[in-house]
């Protein structure tokens, strides 16, 4: 092979690479009860955008930022994902919108918080839609001030100019990287 068709390759191969690695961003606000709100972003390879529903391992990038009364209060992003970090996630590209509770989900969304709220962990955060309602996690517990009823819909705007703080990707994988299975919550409140 010449050494003009080894770069015709090897450029070739790169523009494949980066054709499939585009991201298409998201970006939310979600107000709750008691002053609290999140704000976020999630983002996934294009070739998704016209599937029905993405899911939590489809997701490239992710954030959330707590708030009460405009005041942080927390946030997570799935650089933190860990293999006991409950990690749940349902969105629907062409609708623009996350999947909430009904009879076809029973818990659409557990962003590092169970059914319980309880296992956001020490100086932890996270937010959850199972069957009680919409509501946050801080500090390990459950903020039951936060709640909004289970089904009102979740909006979010497509965002691709949106930039993501370098924990909330993950990491390009490596040859024996760890690669966390999230785990099921106990049981839906």
């Amino acid at each position: 092979m010449t050494r003009f068709s080894l770069m015709a390759v090897l450029a070739t191969l790169a523009l494949a690479g980066a054709a499939h690695a585009q991201n298409l961003t998201w970006r939310f606000d979600w107000q709750g009860g008691g002053g609290y709100s999140l704000r976020g972003a999630l983002a996934f390879d294009a070739a998704m955008a016209e599937r029905d529903v993405v899911v939590a391992e489809d997701v490239d990038c992710f954030v959330i930022e707590g708030f009460r009364d405009g005041a942080p209060i927390g946030r997570w992003a799935l650089g933190m994902l860990t293999e006991d970090t409950t990690w749940r996630l349902t969105f629907h590209p062409q609708r623009d919108a996350f999947a909430v509770y009904g009879p076809d989900a029973l818990m659409p969304q557990a962003w590092n918080m169970d059914g319980f709220g309880s296992d956001c962990g020490a100086g932890g955060f996270g937010f959850n839609i199972g069957n009680a309602a919409q509501d946050l996690c801080l500090d390990g517990r459950l903020l039951q001030m936060s709640q909004v009823a289970p089904d009102r819909p979740f909006p979010a705007q497509r965002d691709d100019a949106y930039r993501f703080p370098p924990d909330a990707c993950r990491a390009p994988m490596l040859m024996g990287a760890f690669s966390p299975v999230p785990k099921e919550p106990p049981h839906v409140r």
